[in-house]
């Protein structure tokens, strides 16, 4: 039996929040505070499994009530309920760890589902996180940029927020996104990768949500799709900025609702999964050209990180160098000026680029390799 409390300065809302919780499961206990200091009054005495909150309550009491659950209850799960000119506000709050947001006035189906969701969550038993990224996916460097990633990862990993990550291609925003599943609770789960851009347009929403046997010409059999796949887990959604909008308002919907309903099926399934999302285009800029739906970005972007090019940290170069010919072969190693030769390369394809070329040298070069093999070997745009 789950209890709920509804933080809300108007009575009327609270009344309407109440019957529709309590019309759909008999068995919730509901408690009810009308501010700030009421509730954590209230949740300072009871435990709550989920919380309901007003975001804009007098001197900010539903940000203070989120601030009072994160520092002392941080397991419980908080849904903040945001008027429609308090978006920002709302996706500040999810940056803080507020579970979701809900607008007012509350979609019925919306905030039933939401709550379930939460419900779901704080009832599964907590797993230990395993700590130690596996080795393939760890994001070498000792460049400023690539340390505040790290502590961005370390500080977000074990929440249930939806990060946005930004970068050229080739930078390593994979290796971020497996870092960030690693080192969460869900890493004994599936991380499940789909490249939006690779997707033919008419096969996306069976990709994403899967398929019933005959919903369409080539569907021979039922299929899950990825977001199934990482149910309980993550799901990387690698360039997003590349899904066309029918698309994107699909993902939106499965976002708000925690559901999915496959390709020729008339049921909705529900899924627990974390979204993680990674695009090389400026997503604000595609907004104000219309070809990125400025709601979707609101609710993948709770937690946005940017991985910068090589050319921007090329102190890391050395680092990176040793490490990808030691893989290929402990046999050859570069020499000092070899790594500053590379460090005077032009970077356009990043951190691919960087390993494509020690693997040319690693095949093409001496045991010693100079910065007459990388110059020779590099100088040519084709080589590049």
């Amino acid at each position: 039996m789950a209890h709920i409390l509804i933080v809300e300065d108007e009575a009327n809302i609270r009344r309407v929040l109440r019957k529709i919780l309590a019309d759909e499961d008999r068995t919730l206990t509901i408690s009810e505070a009308e501010d700030g200091v009421e509730a954590i009054s209230v949740i300072s005495k009871s435990k709550f499994d989920l919380i309901l909150c007003d975001i804009k309550m007098p001197k900010k009491d539903g940000i203070e009530v989120l601030t009072y659950v994160q520092e002392y209850l941080p397991e419980t799960p908080v849904i903040m309920i945001s008027g429609h000119g308090d978006l920002e506000t709302a996706v500040q709050a999810m940056r803080t760890g507020a579970y979701d947001y809900i607008a007012k006035p509350p979609d019925l189906n919306h905030l039933l589902q939401t709550v379930r969701a939460a419900l779901n969550v704080q009832a599964k038993p907590k797993k230990s996180a395993t700590k130690i990224i596996p080795k393939k996916y760890t994001m070498i460097g000792e460049s400023k940029a690539i340390k505040a990633i790290h502590h961005m990862i370390d500080k977000v990993a074990p929440s249930m927020a939806r990060v946005l990550i930004q970068g050229p291609n080739g930078s390593g925003k994979e290796l971020v996104a497996r870092a960030l599943h690693h080192k969460s609770n869900r890493a004994d789960a599936p991380f499940v990768e789909v490249n939006c851009a690779a997707i033919p347009t008419e096969l996306i929403e069976s990709e994403l949500f899967g398929h019933m046997k005959g919903a369409f010409t080539s569907a021979h059999k039922d299929r899950k799709g990825t977001f199934e796949q990482a149910h309980g887990g993550t799901i990387f959604m690698d360039e997003i900025g590349d899904m066309t909008l029918s698309a994107q308002a699909k993902v939106l919907r499965a976002l708000e609702e925690h559901k999915i309903q496959p390709v020729g099926s008339d049921k909705s399934i529900s899924v627990d999964v974390r979204v993680v999302a990674a695009t090389n285009k400026n997503i604000k800029e595609e907004i104000k050209q219309n070809r990125f739906r400025e709601d979707l970005y609101h609710r993948l972007a709770v937690i946005e990180l940017y991985v910068p090019p090589l050319n921007d940290r090329k102190e890391d170069i050395p680092l990176l160098a040793t490490h990808f010919i030691s893989a290929l072969s402990p046999q050859k190693e570069l020499n000092d000026d070899a790594i500053k030769a590379l460090q005077n390369i032009d970077w356009t394809g990043n951190i691919r680029q960087l390993r494509n070329v020690i693997e040319r040298l690693h095949i093409l070069g001496e045991h010693q390799i100079s910065a007459h093999d990388v110059n020779l070997y590099t100088q040519s745009k084709a080589n590049l």
